[in-house]
């Protein structure tokens, strides 16, 4: 009977460290979920008002479990993630993801809020937090602006093959979209502007909008949208996270677009590295 009593005791443990960790795994999708949903609105950060930003995408190389990871870039490349810029926030207290994400807004909305990071990982010991944003090296051959952004046009016609709830909107399939040579030279010279000169908005440093720009293009519109993404080094990338924000899925999905013109640049002084621009029309 003493062995069984053992037993039964041992598997009591074991049964709860176990539902522990599924909490605390839960608890971290539910963090990174909620910084994503803060990214993806406008925010007053530092007085200032901050864009709306695509996702961050979760990469598990970026969950660093150590107690004392010492030097950051040092951890990074032993993860094996190819880093050109890294940021960790260490929170103790916070006893479940709601309070965590009220610590970051109240004091790390700088770092989450920074256009450049497009992964994240997160890691939780009890109240003890480690948040770690990145922005990988460019690694995919990438060809010229405009062919990228026909790459750009085919995963968007994709997506709009199928229907999605984008946030509090249902959409239906779409009918696919036509490329059109005056967006795409509207986008690639947003997209140009936006890395030269290390900005992420939809209104350029000359205070002009995607209408205007459309308008100076020569493409007389009858609507006219944009979604604009950082960091991502292939088209697929982009859509991905545009897919999961739902302002960027509302514009994607909606089927009074027909046309589409869209290009990346890159800049290796700028913040992220790489900008993308998707110009949705309607003639």
């Amino acid at each position: 009977m003493g062995f069984i009593s053992s037993a039964m005791r041992l598997a009591g443990l074991s049964l709860g460290l176990v539902c522990a960790a599924n909490a605390m795994a839960a608890d971290e999708a539910q963090l990174i979920e909620s910084i994503n949903l803060y990214r993806s609105q406008l925010q007053r950060c530092a007085g200032q008002v901050s864009s709306e930003l695509p996702p961050l995408s979760a990469d598990p190389r970026l969950v660093l479990t150590a107690p004392n990871i010492g030097d950051l870039q040092q951890a990074m490349a032993a993860a094996g993630y190819p880093m050109k810029n890294v940021q960790a926030i260490s929170l103790s207290g916070p006893r479940d993801a709601a309070a965590a994400m009220k610590a970051i807004q109240e004091s790390f909305c700088q770092i989450v809020l920074d256009p450049q990071f497009v992964d994240v990982g997160v890691f939780r010991q009890d109240r003890q937090w480690r948040i770690v944003v990145a922005r990988p090296l460019l690694s995919a051959r990438l060809g010229d602006a405009q062919t990228e952004g026909q790459k750009l046009l085919t995963e968007l016609n994709a997506a709009r093959t199928r229907p999605r709830q984008c946030g509090g909107q249902s959409f239906a399939a779409a009918p696919p979209l036509a490329w059109n040579a005056t967006l795409a030279s509207a986008a690639e010279g947003n997209s140009r502007s936006m890395a030269n000169n290390n900005y992420f908005d939809h209104k350029d440093r000359d205070g002009r909008t995607p209408g205007d720009r459309a308008e100076l293009a020569g493409y007389d519109f009858q609507q006219i949208g944009e979604n604009i993404a950082a960091g991502q080094d292939t088209a697929h990338k982009v859509v991905e996270g545009w897919l999961t924000s739902p302002g960027h899925c509302a514009n994607l999905m909606n089927p009074q677009f027909r046309e589409l013109g869209a290009a990346y640049a890159t800049d290796p002084k700028s913040d992220a590295g790489i900008y993308w621009t998707a110009m949705f029309g309607a003639q």
